[in-house]
Protein backbone atom coordinates (compact mmCIF):
# COMPACT_ATOMS: atom_id res chain seq x y z
CA UNK A 1 0.00 0.00 0.00
CA UNK A 2 1.21 3.64 -0.74
CA UNK A 3 -0.46 6.45 -0.64
CA UNK A 4 1.00 10.21 -1.44
CA UNK A 5 -1.02 13.62 -1.00
CA UNK A 6 -1.22 14.99 -5.20
CA UNK A 7 0.15 18.44 -5.39
CA UNK A 8 2.01 18.57 -1.63
CA UNK A 9 5.67 19.40 -1.93
CA UNK A 10 8.00 16.42 -1.64
CA UNK A 11 10.07 17.66 1.38
CA UNK A 12 13.25 14.97 0.85
CA UNK A 13 13.78 15.59 -2.90
CA UNK A 14 13.44 19.34 -2.11
CA UNK A 15 16.08 19.41 0.30
CA UNK A 16 18.39 17.41 -1.98
CA UNK A 17 18.07 19.67 -4.29
CA UNK A 18 19.10 22.56 -2.32
CA UNK A 19 21.42 20.87 -0.82
CA UNK A 20 23.38 20.08 -4.44
CA UNK A 21 22.75 23.76 -4.84
CA UNK A 22 25.14 24.02 -1.99
CA UNK A 23 21.74 26.47 -0.44
CA UNK A 24 23.45 26.93 3.25
CA UNK A 25 20.41 26.30 6.18
CA UNK A 26 18.82 24.11 4.53
CA UNK A 27 17.09 21.89 7.07
CA UNK A 28 15.87 25.63 8.46
CA UNK A 29 13.87 26.66 4.70
CA UNK A 30 12.46 23.06 4.09
CA UNK A 31 10.85 23.29 7.88
CA UNK A 32 10.04 26.92 7.09
CA UNK A 33 8.47 25.83 3.56
CA UNK A 34 6.47 22.93 5.49
CA UNK A 35 5.19 25.24 7.78
CA UNK A 36 4.19 27.99 4.79
CA UNK A 37 2.34 25.01 3.15
CA UNK A 38 0.40 24.14 6.19
CA UNK A 39 -0.47 27.90 6.69
CA UNK A 40 -2.34 28.33 3.59
CA UNK A 41 -4.29 25.68 4.54
CA UNK A 42 -5.55 26.74 7.76
CA UNK A 43 -5.64 30.09 6.33
CA UNK A 44 -8.59 29.32 4.09
CA UNK A 45 -10.62 27.59 6.80
CA UNK A 46 -9.94 29.78 9.22
CA UNK A 47 -11.29 32.67 6.51
CA UNK A 48 -14.36 30.60 5.68
CA UNK A 49 -15.12 30.20 9.53
CA UNK A 50 -14.40 33.84 10.57
CA UNK A 51 -16.63 35.20 7.50
CA UNK A 52 -19.77 34.31 8.54
CA UNK A 53 -19.04 36.09 12.10
CA UNK A 54 -17.28 39.03 11.37
CA UNK A 55 -17.80 42.46 9.77
CA UNK A 56 -16.01 43.17 6.10
CA UNK A 57 -15.88 41.35 2.95
CA UNK A 58 -14.82 38.20 2.12
CA UNK A 59 -11.23 39.90 1.10
CA UNK A 60 -11.09 42.01 4.22
CA UNK A 61 -11.59 38.60 6.48
CA UNK A 62 -8.79 37.02 4.04
CA UNK A 63 -6.80 39.88 5.10
CA UNK A 64 -7.18 39.22 8.89
CA UNK A 65 -6.67 35.99 8.52
CA UNK A 66 -3.75 36.02 6.43
CA UNK A 67 -1.82 38.51 9.12
CA UNK A 68 -2.65 35.80 11.90
CA UNK A 69 0.18 33.14 12.83
CA UNK A 70 -0.62 29.27 12.08
CA UNK A 71 -0.93 29.12 15.95
CA UNK A 72 -4.07 31.19 15.66
CA UNK A 73 -5.49 29.91 13.01
CA UNK A 74 -5.73 26.73 14.00
CA UNK A 75 -6.86 27.53 17.50
CA UNK A 76 -9.79 29.31 15.52
CA UNK A 77 -10.41 26.17 13.33
CA UNK A 78 -10.71 24.05 16.34
CA UNK A 79 -13.02 26.28 18.24
CA UNK A 80 -15.36 26.32 15.73
CA UNK A 81 -15.44 22.64 14.01
CA UNK A 82 -15.30 22.01 17.94
CA UNK A 83 -19.01 23.33 17.94
CA UNK A 84 -20.01 21.05 15.59
CA UNK A 85 -19.21 23.24 12.47
CA UNK A 86 -16.94 21.26 10.40
CA UNK A 87 -18.39 22.14 6.86
CA UNK A 88 -15.34 24.84 7.04
CA UNK A 89 -13.35 22.49 6.57
CA UNK A 90 -14.94 21.79 3.65
CA UNK A 91 -12.84 23.81 1.75
CA UNK A 92 -9.22 22.18 2.65
CA UNK A 93 -9.74 19.87 -0.58
CA UNK A 94 -7.06 17.15 -0.92
CA UNK A 95 -5.99 14.57 -3.66
CA UNK A 96 -4.54 11.26 -3.34
CA UNK A 97 -2.83 8.75 -5.42
CA UNK A 98 -3.25 5.32 -3.70
CA UNK A 99 -1.55 2.27 -4.91
CA UNK A 100 -1.71 -1.16 -4.07
CA UNK A 101 -4.97 -1.83 -2.03
CA UNK A 102 -7.57 -4.36 -2.77
CA UNK A 103 -10.91 -3.70 -4.13
CA UNK A 104 -12.06 -4.16 -0.09
CA UNK A 105 -10.43 -0.64 0.09
CA UNK A 106 -12.13 0.64 -3.01
CA UNK A 107 -15.88 -0.47 -2.12
CA UNK A 108 -15.16 1.05 1.49
CA UNK A 109 -14.14 4.23 0.79
CA UNK A 110 -16.89 4.75 -2.40
CA UNK A 111 -19.32 4.41 0.43
CA UNK A 112 -18.35 7.84 0.88
CA UNK A 113 -20.81 10.14 -1.23
CA UNK A 114 -19.07 13.56 -1.24
CA UNK A 115 -15.90 12.33 -2.25
CA UNK A 116 -14.37 11.62 -6.09
CA UNK A 117 -12.75 8.64 -7.25
CA UNK A 118 -10.84 7.05 -10.17
CA UNK A 119 -10.25 3.91 -10.50
CA UNK A 120 -8.06 1.55 -13.25
CA UNK A 121 -10.59 0.00 -14.88
CA UNK A 122 -11.09 -3.90 -14.77
CA UNK A 123 -12.95 -4.30 -18.09
CA UNK A 124 -9.38 -2.90 -20.09
CA UNK A 125 -6.35 -3.75 -17.89
CA UNK A 126 -5.51 -6.93 -17.49
CA UNK A 127 -5.13 -7.66 -13.84
CA UNK A 128 -3.18 -10.90 -13.94
CA UNK A 129 0.01 -9.52 -12.49
CA UNK A 130 -1.85 -7.41 -10.20
CA UNK A 131 -0.29 -8.27 -7.39
CA UNK A 132 -2.54 -8.82 -4.20
CA UNK A 133 -2.54 -8.30 -0.24
CA UNK A 134 -2.32 -10.86 2.16
CA UNK A 135 -3.40 -10.13 5.79
CA UNK A 136 -2.42 -11.47 8.56
CA UNK A 137 -4.84 -13.94 10.45
CA UNK A 138 -6.72 -13.59 13.36
CA UNK A 139 -8.61 -15.69 15.88
CA UNK A 140 -12.18 -14.64 16.89
CA UNK A 141 -10.63 -12.89 19.97
CA UNK A 142 -8.06 -10.93 17.74
CA UNK A 143 -5.00 -12.45 18.31
CA UNK A 144 -2.29 -13.64 15.47
CA UNK A 145 -2.85 -16.90 14.98
CA UNK A 146 -0.22 -19.63 15.99
CA UNK A 147 0.30 -21.09 12.83
CA UNK A 148 -0.12 -17.91 11.11
CA UNK A 149 2.69 -18.35 8.62
CA UNK A 150 1.53 -21.74 7.80
CA UNK A 151 -1.68 -20.07 6.59
CA UNK A 152 -0.32 -16.98 4.95
CA UNK A 153 1.46 -19.32 2.88
CA UNK A 154 -1.47 -21.52 1.93
CA UNK A 155 -3.58 -18.75 1.26
CA UNK A 156 -0.63 -17.32 -1.28
CA UNK A 157 -0.13 -20.28 -3.14
CA UNK A 158 -4.50 -20.16 -4.00
CA UNK A 159 -4.11 -16.84 -4.51
CA UNK A 160 -1.68 -17.37 -7.00
CA UNK A 161 -3.76 -20.21 -8.52
CA UNK A 162 -7.01 -17.99 -9.08
CA UNK A 163 -4.76 -15.51 -10.65
CA UNK A 164 -3.49 -18.06 -13.18
CA UNK A 165 -7.00 -19.28 -13.97
CA UNK A 166 -7.70 -15.59 -15.09
CA UNK A 167 -4.76 -15.88 -17.15
CA UNK A 168 -6.18 -19.37 -18.89
CA UNK A 169 -9.33 -17.86 -18.87
CA UNK A 170 -7.95 -15.05 -21.18
CA UNK A 171 -6.27 -17.52 -23.28
CA UNK A 172 -9.64 -19.41 -24.13
CA UNK A 173 -10.88 -16.27 -25.49
CA UNK A 174 -12.82 -14.93 -22.23
CA UNK A 175 -13.31 -11.07 -21.91
CA UNK A 176 -11.08 -9.56 -19.41
CA UNK A 177 -14.33 -8.36 -18.43
CA UNK A 178 -15.67 -11.60 -17.79
CA UNK A 179 -12.29 -13.20 -16.65
CA UNK A 180 -11.95 -11.11 -13.82
CA UNK A 181 -15.52 -12.35 -12.38
CA UNK A 182 -13.11 -15.11 -10.81
CA UNK A 183 -10.70 -12.81 -9.20
CA UNK A 184 -10.14 -12.75 -5.49
CA UNK A 185 -11.03 -9.91 -3.36
CA UNK A 186 -7.44 -9.35 -2.71
CA UNK A 187 -6.24 -8.14 -6.10
CA UNK A 188 -4.23 -4.62 -6.42
CA UNK A 189 -6.31 -1.88 -7.17
CA UNK A 190 -5.05 1.81 -7.61
CA UNK A 191 -6.85 4.99 -7.32
CA UNK A 192 -7.34 8.75 -7.16
CA UNK A 193 -9.08 10.04 -4.69
CA UNK A 194 -10.45 13.51 -4.26
CA UNK A 195 -11.87 14.49 -0.50
CA UNK A 196 -12.09 17.26 1.56
CA UNK A 197 -11.19 17.46 5.30
CA UNK A 198 -13.77 17.29 6.81
CA UNK A 199 -15.03 13.48 4.92
CA UNK A 200 -11.30 12.87 5.56
CA UNK A 201 -11.62 13.15 9.18
CA UNK A 202 -14.60 11.07 8.95
CA UNK A 203 -13.38 8.67 7.07
CA UNK A 204 -10.67 8.05 9.55
CA UNK A 205 -12.59 7.85 12.54
CA UNK A 206 -14.53 5.35 10.43
CA UNK A 207 -11.65 3.54 9.47
CA UNK A 208 -9.54 3.45 12.70
CA UNK A 209 -12.15 3.59 15.48
CA UNK A 210 -14.88 1.45 14.46
CA UNK A 211 -15.40 -2.18 13.66
CA UNK A 212 -14.58 -1.66 10.06
CA UNK A 213 -11.06 -1.28 11.56
CA UNK A 214 -10.93 -5.54 12.19
CA UNK A 215 -10.24 -5.58 9.14
CA UNK A 216 -6.70 -5.26 9.16
CA UNK A 217 -5.79 -3.42 5.78
CA UNK A 218 -8.90 -0.80 6.39
CA UNK A 219 -7.09 -0.23 9.48
CA UNK A 220 -4.09 0.45 7.73
CA UNK A 221 -5.49 2.54 5.34
CA UNK A 222 -6.78 4.87 7.93
CA UNK A 223 -3.71 4.65 9.81
CA UNK A 224 -1.82 5.62 6.62
CA UNK A 225 -4.55 8.85 5.88
CA UNK A 226 -4.06 10.13 9.38
CA UNK A 227 -0.16 10.32 8.62
CA UNK A 228 -0.84 12.54 6.14
CA UNK A 229 -3.28 14.51 8.01
CA UNK A 230 -0.89 15.05 11.29
CA UNK A 231 1.84 16.34 8.50
CA UNK A 232 -0.72 18.37 6.47
CA UNK A 233 -3.70 19.32 8.18
CA UNK A 234 -3.47 18.59 11.76
CA UNK A 235 -6.05 20.63 12.81
CA UNK A 236 -8.50 17.80 12.65
CA UNK A 237 -6.43 15.15 14.61
CA UNK A 238 -7.84 16.89 17.71
CA UNK A 239 -11.26 15.91 16.62
CA UNK A 240 -10.55 12.50 15.24
CA UNK A 241 -8.51 12.02 18.96
CA UNK A 242 -11.85 13.27 21.05
CA UNK A 243 -13.84 9.99 19.41
CA UNK A 244 -13.99 7.07 21.73
CA UNK A 245 -13.26 3.44 20.15
CA UNK A 246 -16.23 1.89 19.28
CA UNK A 247 -16.11 -1.93 17.56
CA UNK A 248 -19.52 -3.03 17.90
CA UNK A 249 -21.82 -2.31 14.60
CA UNK A 250 -25.02 -1.35 16.63
CA UNK A 251 -27.66 -2.13 13.52
CA UNK A 252 -25.64 -5.69 13.83
CA UNK A 253 -26.50 -5.81 17.10
CA UNK A 254 -29.89 -5.16 17.08
CA UNK A 255 -30.56 -7.82 14.79
CA UNK A 256 -28.16 -10.75 16.20
CA UNK A 257 -30.15 -9.86 19.43
CA UNK A 258 -33.92 -10.06 17.91
CA UNK A 259 -33.63 -12.03 15.13
CA UNK A 260 -32.36 -15.28 13.71
CA UNK A 261 -29.72 -15.54 11.13
CA UNK A 262 -31.49 -15.79 7.58
CA UNK A 263 -28.91 -16.54 4.35
CA UNK A 264 -29.67 -13.88 1.88
CA UNK A 265 -31.15 -14.22 -1.74
CA UNK A 266 -30.12 -12.17 -4.76
CA UNK A 267 -33.03 -10.67 -6.34
CA UNK A 268 -34.13 -12.01 -9.84
CA UNK A 269 -34.08 -8.47 -11.21
CA UNK A 270 -33.89 -4.94 -10.36
CA UNK A 271 -37.30 -4.07 -8.03
CA UNK A 272 -38.78 -0.49 -7.85
CA UNK A 273 -39.84 0.25 -3.73
CA UNK A 274 -40.48 3.32 -3.70
CA UNK A 275 -41.04 5.97 -5.80
CA UNK A 276 -42.46 9.89 -6.18
CA UNK A 277 -46.65 9.61 -7.00
CA UNK A 278 -47.44 11.21 -10.61
CA UNK A 279 -43.83 11.39 -11.61
CA UNK A 280 -44.71 13.20 -15.09
CA UNK A 281 -47.06 15.75 -13.44
CA UNK A 282 -44.70 16.40 -10.81
CA UNK A 283 -41.66 17.19 -12.89
CA UNK A 284 -43.78 19.88 -14.89
CA UNK A 285 -45.95 21.08 -12.55
CA UNK A 286 -42.42 21.52 -10.15
CA UNK A 287 -41.34 23.26 -13.84
CA UNK A 288 -43.90 25.72 -13.87
CA UNK A 289 -43.94 26.77 -10.17
CA UNK A 290 -40.15 27.07 -10.15
CA UNK A 291 -39.74 29.61 -13.64
CA UNK A 292 -42.16 31.57 -12.48
CA UNK A 293 -43.13 31.22 -8.77
CA UNK A 294 -46.73 30.21 -9.21
CA UNK A 295 -48.32 28.18 -6.48
CA UNK A 296 -48.74 24.38 -7.00
CA UNK A 297 -52.46 25.37 -7.66
CA UNK A 298 -51.79 27.92 -10.34
CA UNK A 299 -49.06 26.03 -12.01
CA UNK A 300 -51.63 22.80 -12.67
CA UNK A 301 -54.06 25.63 -13.63
CA UNK A 302 -51.53 26.44 -16.28
CA UNK A 303 -50.63 23.22 -17.70
CA UNK A 304 -53.99 22.14 -18.01
CA UNK A 305 -54.92 25.36 -19.65
CA UNK A 306 -51.49 24.62 -22.27
CA UNK A 307 -52.76 21.18 -22.85
CA UNK A 308 -56.11 22.38 -23.87
CA UNK A 309 -54.70 24.73 -26.25
CA UNK A 310 -52.07 22.34 -27.81
CA UNK A 311 -52.02 18.62 -26.49
CA UNK A 312 -48.48 18.26 -27.49
CA UNK A 313 -47.63 20.84 -24.85
CA UNK A 314 -46.59 18.15 -22.07
CA UNK A 315 -44.41 16.20 -23.76
CA UNK A 316 -42.47 19.37 -25.65
CA UNK A 317 -42.35 20.89 -22.43
CA UNK A 318 -41.03 17.25 -21.02
CA UNK A 319 -38.48 17.19 -23.81
CA UNK A 320 -37.00 21.15 -23.11
CA UNK A 321 -36.48 19.48 -19.73
CA UNK A 322 -34.61 16.86 -19.92
CA UNK A 323 -32.54 17.22 -22.99
CA UNK A 324 -32.36 21.10 -23.57
CA UNK A 325 -32.17 22.48 -19.75
CA UNK A 326 -30.05 21.89 -16.09
CA UNK A 327 -32.26 19.07 -16.12
CA UNK A 328 -33.25 20.42 -12.20
CA UNK A 329 -36.67 19.99 -12.19
CA UNK A 330 -36.17 16.06 -12.20
CA UNK A 331 -34.63 16.23 -9.34
CA UNK A 332 -38.43 16.66 -7.90
CA UNK A 333 -38.67 13.27 -8.08
CA UNK A 334 -37.31 10.38 -6.61
CA UNK A 335 -36.98 6.19 -7.26
CA UNK A 336 -35.65 3.91 -4.64
CA UNK A 337 -34.54 0.92 -6.10
CA UNK A 338 -32.92 -2.47 -4.85
CA UNK A 339 -30.36 -3.84 -7.15
CA UNK A 340 -28.75 -7.63 -7.59
CA UNK A 341 -25.47 -6.89 -9.04
CA UNK A 342 -21.89 -9.06 -9.21
CA UNK A 343 -19.34 -7.60 -7.03
CA UNK A 344 -17.71 -7.34 -10.40
CA UNK A 345 -19.54 -4.21 -11.81
CA UNK A 346 -20.47 -2.77 -8.31
CA UNK A 347 -18.02 -0.03 -8.96
CA UNK A 348 -20.11 1.02 -12.41
CA UNK A 349 -23.01 1.86 -10.07
CA UNK A 350 -21.01 3.25 -6.85
CA UNK A 351 -18.90 5.79 -9.04
CA UNK A 352 -22.28 7.49 -9.45
CA UNK A 353 -22.21 10.13 -6.62
CA UNK A 354 -25.80 11.81 -6.73
CA UNK A 355 -27.31 8.78 -5.11
CA UNK A 356 -27.41 7.56 -1.52
CA UNK A 357 -26.21 4.27 -1.89
CA UNK A 358 -25.84 1.34 0.73
CA UNK A 359 -23.50 -0.83 0.01
CA UNK A 360 -23.22 -3.81 2.10
CA UNK A 361 -19.93 -4.59 4.02
CA UNK A 362 -17.65 -7.19 3.72
CA UNK A 363 -17.64 -8.83 7.09
CA UNK A 364 -19.50 -11.27 7.37
CA UNK A 365 -22.08 -10.33 4.73
CA UNK A 366 -21.12 -11.71 1.26
CA UNK A 367 -22.75 -15.06 0.72
CA UNK A 368 -20.21 -16.66 -1.11
CA UNK A 369 -22.09 -19.67 -2.70
CA UNK A 370 -24.30 -16.33 -4.82
CA UNK A 371 -22.81 -15.45 -7.66
CA UNK A 372 -23.21 -14.55 -11.31
CA UNK A 373 -21.69 -16.31 -14.29
CA UNK A 374 -20.76 -14.23 -17.77
CA UNK A 375 -23.04 -15.27 -21.08
CA UNK A 376 -19.73 -15.36 -22.91
CA UNK A 377 -18.03 -17.94 -20.26
CA UNK A 378 -21.33 -20.51 -20.50
CA UNK A 379 -19.99 -20.67 -23.96
CA UNK A 380 -16.36 -20.35 -24.25
CA UNK A 381 -15.70 -22.64 -21.10
CA UNK A 382 -18.76 -24.27 -19.68
CA UNK A 383 -18.82 -25.32 -16.21
CA UNK A 384 -15.08 -23.69 -15.42
CA UNK A 385 -16.08 -21.22 -12.96
CA UNK A 386 -18.90 -23.16 -11.44
CA UNK A 387 -15.83 -25.10 -10.21
CA UNK A 388 -14.03 -22.07 -9.54
CA UNK A 389 -16.45 -20.75 -7.11
CA UNK A 390 -17.77 -23.98 -5.49
CA UNK A 391 -14.02 -24.86 -4.95
CA UNK A 392 -13.71 -21.13 -3.38
CA UNK A 393 -16.15 -21.71 -0.48
CA UNK A 394 -14.45 -24.88 0.63
CA UNK A 395 -11.27 -23.07 0.61
CA UNK A 396 -12.97 -20.65 2.73
CA UNK A 397 -14.36 -23.03 5.11
CA UNK A 398 -10.85 -24.63 5.50
CA UNK A 399 -9.44 -21.07 6.84
CA UNK A 400 -12.24 -21.04 8.59
CA UNK A 401 -13.01 -23.72 10.64
CA UNK A 402 -9.10 -25.56 10.26
CA UNK A 403 -7.15 -22.54 11.20
CA UNK A 404 -10.06 -20.94 13.50
CA UNK A 405 -9.24 -17.60 11.18
CA UNK A 406 -12.37 -15.07 12.40
CA UNK A 407 -14.57 -13.18 9.22
CA UNK A 408 -12.66 -9.84 8.98
CA UNK A 409 -9.10 -11.61 7.84
CA UNK A 410 -11.76 -13.84 5.43
CA UNK A 411 -13.09 -11.13 3.09
CA UNK A 412 -10.64 -11.62 0.61
CA UNK A 413 -11.86 -14.87 -0.54
CA UNK A 414 -15.15 -13.27 -1.79
CA UNK A 415 -15.11 -12.89 -5.54
CA UNK A 416 -15.67 -10.47 -7.79
CA UNK A 417 -18.36 -12.62 -9.45
CA UNK A 418 -20.28 -12.78 -5.97
CA UNK A 419 -23.92 -11.46 -5.63
CA UNK A 420 -24.63 -8.51 -3.23
CA UNK A 421 -28.43 -6.76 -3.36
CA UNK A 422 -27.48 -2.88 -2.95
CA UNK A 423 -30.38 -0.48 -1.79
CA UNK A 424 -29.93 2.93 -3.64
CA UNK A 425 -32.11 6.14 -3.76
CA UNK A 426 -31.60 8.47 -7.08
CA UNK A 427 -33.56 11.45 -8.02
CA UNK A 428 -34.98 11.37 -11.25
CA UNK A 429 -32.30 13.61 -12.46
CA UNK A 430 -29.69 10.83 -11.76
CA UNK A 431 -31.54 8.20 -13.08
CA UNK A 432 -31.73 9.92 -16.38
CA UNK A 433 -28.02 10.55 -16.07
CA UNK A 434 -27.25 6.59 -15.78
CA UNK A 435 -29.70 5.47 -18.08
CA UNK A 436 -28.14 7.71 -20.88
CA UNK A 437 -24.67 5.89 -19.86
CA UNK A 438 -25.93 2.47 -18.80
CA UNK A 439 -28.34 1.58 -21.47
CA UNK A 440 -25.84 2.05 -23.86
CA UNK A 441 -24.51 -0.96 -26.18
CA UNK A 442 -20.99 -0.22 -25.14
CA UNK A 443 -22.04 -0.61 -21.51
CA UNK A 444 -20.76 -3.72 -20.03
CA UNK A 445 -23.10 -6.44 -20.11
CA UNK A 446 -24.20 -6.43 -16.15
CA UNK A 447 -24.54 -2.95 -16.10
CA UNK A 448 -27.15 -2.78 -19.38
CA UNK A 449 -29.51 -5.38 -17.61
CA UNK A 450 -29.04 -3.42 -14.24
CA UNK A 451 -30.29 -0.38 -15.85
CA UNK A 452 -33.18 -1.84 -18.34
CA UNK A 453 -34.54 -3.27 -15.31
CA UNK A 454 -35.13 0.36 -13.72
CA UNK A 455 -35.85 1.55 -17.12
CA UNK A 456 -38.89 -1.23 -16.69
CA UNK A 457 -39.51 -0.27 -13.45
CA UNK A 458 -40.32 3.15 -13.95
CA UNK A 459 -42.13 2.26 -17.13
CA UNK A 460 -44.58 0.54 -15.19
CA UNK A 461 -45.58 3.42 -13.11
CA UNK A 462 -48.64 4.97 -13.92
CA UNK A 463 -48.27 8.81 -14.48
CA UNK A 464 -44.49 8.24 -15.52
CA UNK A 465 -45.12 7.41 -19.18
CA UNK A 466 -43.75 11.03 -20.46
CA UNK A 467 -40.49 10.79 -18.24
CA UNK A 468 -39.99 6.80 -19.08
CA UNK A 469 -39.76 7.35 -22.85
CA UNK A 470 -37.24 10.20 -22.54
CA UNK A 471 -34.92 7.81 -20.51
CA UNK A 472 -31.66 5.75 -21.92
CA UNK A 473 -29.03 6.25 -24.46
CA UNK A 474 -28.63 9.22 -26.73
CA UNK A 475 -29.49 7.18 -29.95
CA UNK A 476 -32.58 6.33 -28.64
CA UNK A 477 -33.57 9.36 -27.18
CA UNK A 478 -32.12 11.85 -29.10
CA UNK A 479 -30.82 10.41 -32.34
CA UNK A 480 -26.83 11.00 -31.90
CA UNK A 481 -24.11 8.87 -30.45
CA UNK A 482 -21.99 10.53 -27.56
CA UNK A 483 -19.53 7.71 -28.25
CA UNK A 484 -18.00 9.30 -31.80
CA UNK A 485 -15.48 7.14 -33.65
CA UNK A 486 -16.05 4.20 -31.12
CA UNK A 487 -19.78 3.70 -31.34
CA UNK A 488 -21.43 0.72 -31.97
CA UNK A 489 -22.91 1.27 -35.17
CA UNK A 490 -26.54 1.35 -33.91
CA UNK A 491 -27.01 4.74 -34.62
CA UNK A 492 -26.47 4.24 -38.11
CA UNK A 493 -28.68 1.71 -38.69
CA UNK A 494 -31.86 4.13 -36.89
CA UNK A 495 -30.52 6.96 -39.13
CA UNK A 496 -30.70 4.46 -42.13
CA UNK A 497 -34.43 3.14 -40.84
CA UNK A 498 -35.51 7.02 -39.91
CA UNK A 499 -34.76 7.75 -43.70
CA UNK A 500 -36.43 4.83 -45.26
CA UNK A 501 -39.78 5.77 -42.91
CA UNK A 502 -39.31 8.94 -44.81
CA UNK A 503 -38.89 7.60 -48.35
CA UNK A 504 -41.88 5.00 -47.78
CA UNK A 505 -44.51 7.82 -45.96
Amino acid sequence: MKIELLGAIDYAKLKNELKNRNVENVDEIVEYIKELEKWGRADKVSAAGRLSRFAGDVFEVLGLTEENTFDKNTKYIKRVTGMGHDSITDHDYLVFAIKDVSPVIEQTIIAERYSSFTIKSRREADFSNAGFYTPDFHDKNGNVILNNEEAKNEYQNYMQYLFSVYSRLEGMGLPKEDARFILPYCYNSNIIMGVDAHTLKDMIIKYTKTHLSKIQEIREFGEALRRIAEEHIPYIIEEIDKVPYKDEDPVRKVIDDNIDSEEYQVLDGVKLLNSSANIDDTILVSALMGRYQYTAEQAKRLLDSAVAENPNFKEELMHSIVFAGDKHELTQVNFQFHVPLSLAVLTHLTRHRAHELLVPEFAPTVDLSQYKIPPKAKKICPGELEKIFASNIDMYNHFKNDYGIRDEDLVYFTLSGNMVNVVTNMNGKTVEHILALRECSKAQWETQGMARGMHNEISNLEGAELFSSMLGSSCMTQGYCKEGKESCGKIQKLQEAKKKLEITS
